[in-house]
């Protein structure tokens, strides 16, 4: 297993509308936490986004979950949707520098085991987007079958709060 970040320098795939690279400039995520490979679809006016993560056998959380058995942990799965949800909260005016915090993870569920060779779809379309709060829909799917499925909904706090 490497420990060097995947190269963001890599020309995008086709349909990709972010790559790695843009993504970086939209939100504070890093490899190896950063679990969204690129955006294939922005659509604003339905609200509505959809990313991409290749799920690889080399990922940092199969070491310990579980070893000979590798299962992508549920919780980043939730993680992968709601850093899709934080790119397009971003380019939303007024948005581009805030961070916002998770406030509730709701209706969870979990469908579909991930597992290395994966390619998990992360779509999440926004029911609410305020200046300080927002809400939206995610599925996470692989090859169409649902793997997880939530309302996510976050708090952008007061300037100097994260400092």
């Amino acid at each position: 297993m490497t420990d060097q970040a995947p190269k963001p320098d890599a020309p995008a795939a086709p349909g990709t509308v972010h790559t790695v690279r843009d993504i970086e400039s939209l939100i504070p995520h890093r490899w190896p936490f950063l679990l969204v490979d690129r955006i294939v679809e922005y659509d604003p006016d339905n609200k509505r986004i959809v990313g991409i993560k290749g799920v690889t056998a080399t990922e940092w959380f199969f070491q310990g979950h579980f070893p000979g058995l590798p299962v992508m942990p549920g919780v980043l799965q939730v993680e992968a949707l709601a850093q899709t949800m934080a790119v397009y909260v971003s380019k939303q005016p007024g948005f581009g520098d805030r961070i916002g915090l998770f406030a509730g993870i709701d209706e969870v569920r979990f469908k579909r085991v991930v597992v290395p060779g994966d390619t998990l779809r992360l779509e999440v379309t926004m029911e609410k987007l305020g200046s300080r709060f927002g809400k939206g829909r995610g599925v996470a799917t692989v090859n169409g079958e649902v793997a997880c499925e939530g309302l996510l909904s976050f708090i952008i706090p007061p300037a100097g709060v994260l400092k």
